[in-house]
């Protein structure tokens, strides 16, 4: 069976959003304004004005607030939904860390902006950074489309009986927040029809007014030990959970993404760029570019960000001769970028190659065709044994 063809309309990052999450019917839906992601609130409260959503919508003061509203309500029994960025999503860590160790399966936007220290009102990662030790599922998508898609997955992904945790989906904030372009709108039948396999599920432990319960008690000794370590063990399991829905996903609505990684021209590539967001696009086009003067190189767009999906890189980077990261964040601390510094755990399974760190990005700066050029002809040159910078920070060589 397959879904019937949706509606092709031409919508921002923020209004797919807020779209997605109408299709999949939360209950309660609670968060706060703040720039780049307010008109994901704001369309969301005009959906349920105009009746065309049947959720409740809560005020709230801040983002620490909004976090606790839709913990409670997941805990509850509610499917829940709310949306931030930067300052909102640093605003919320403590809840953030609530949500994850009560194992509320919430699903968030996280709308990409860099993150206070230098007040940057301005697209970057930084934010998801930030957050990566929270316990939640993180995923980067890349265009409007996916960010549809991935939303409705992120449902089958949270509410699974299996993982019962939350699940933030990032995306390129001014990049694609504001971007408008093609996305089809499956019809809301076929969402309800994608989701209904949660209703066959085991109920999920919840908080029953005048029934006693556990749920966040303070942790002592082994019983804390114990769920954490379960908390670890669901989130191991996410990864093949990711490959699973996504392949569902494609069957049914007839677009997928790969799942944990999205392998591009890698099969007989002997170099690599590892990019995320919407610079995968980009990078794609540099791709082709490259094949046509005689470098074989691919593309390894990085989706699921946690839990990091050890074994799918591996498969994909094993054998290949040197490989680029791309990041739109830093690693404090450290001198590679975030995610170059994840892949570089994976060295010794991977095997002894150049892995090249490069910063770009930051602030809203693009990340160009030159720029990924330049990559692509510095990891070659890497690849063919001539000598490499580790770090490079591309707006700093072009000052």
């Amino acid at each position: 069976m397959k879904a019937k063809q949706g509606q092709r309309r031409v919508l921002t990052g923020n209004i797919v959003a807020a779209n997605a999450a109408r299709l999949c019917r939360p209950e309660v839906i609670a968060a706060y304004p703040i720039t780049p992601q307010s008109e994901v609130a704001e369309q969301l409260s005009a959906f349920v004005a105009d009746g065309m959503l049947d959720s409740e919508i809560v005020e709230v003061e801040g983002e620490n607030s909004a976090m606790n509203v839709v913990c409670a309500a997941s805990v509850a029994g509610a499917r829940v939904f709310t949306a931030t960025s930067s300052y909102g999503l640093v605003f919320m860590y403590d809840t953030l860390l609530q949500t994850a160790g009560f194992r509320a399966p919430v699903v968030m936007v996280n709308v990409n902006r860099e993150t206070p220290g230098i007040h940057a009102v301005s697209s970057g990662q930084q934010d998801m950074i930030a957050t990566r030790d929270s316990g939640w599922a993180q995923i980067i998508v890349e265009n409007n489309q996916e960010i549809m898609d991935q939303i409705i997955m992120s449902y089958r992904l949270a509410e699974d009986f299996d993982i019962q945790l939350p699940v933030m989906v990032n995306y390129d904030g001014y990049y694609l927040s504001y971007l408008a372009e093609a996305v089809e709108l499956p019809e809301q039948s076929d969402v309800d029809a994608f989701l209904e396999p949660l209703k066959k599920q085991p109920g999920r432990p919840r908080v029953i007014p005048g029934e006693s319960t556990g749920c966040g008690t303070h942790g002592m000794e082994m019983g804390y030990v114990e769920a954490r370590y379960k908390h670890w063990l669901a989130l191991e399991r996410v990864k093949n959970k990711v490959d699973e829905i996504d392949k569902a996903f494609g069957e049914y609505f007839g677009r997928s993404y790969g799942g944990q990684i999205e392998e591009y021209r890698t099969a007989d590539a002997d170099i690599i760029v590892l990019a995320s967001g919407s610079a995968a696009g980009t990078a794609r086009t540099v791709i082709d570019a490259k094949r046509e003067q005689g470098i074989k190189a691919g593309l390894v767009k990085l989706r699921l960000f946690r839990p990091f999906p050890e074994e799918r890189l591996i498969q994909a980077l094993k054998g290949k001769k040197a490989v680029g990261v791309i990041d739109r964040s830093v690693c404090f601390g450290w001198k590679y970028g975030p995610m170059c510094t994840e892949l570089k755990a994976l060295a010794p399974s991977i095997g002894s190659i150049p892995i090249l760190s490069y910063i770009d990005g930051l602030a809203n700066l693009d990340i160009t065709i030159p720029h990924i050029s330049r990559v692509v002809d510095e990891v070659q040159a890497a690849a063919s044994g001539k000598s490499f910078q580790d770090v490079t920070w591309i707006p700093m060589e072009e000052l």
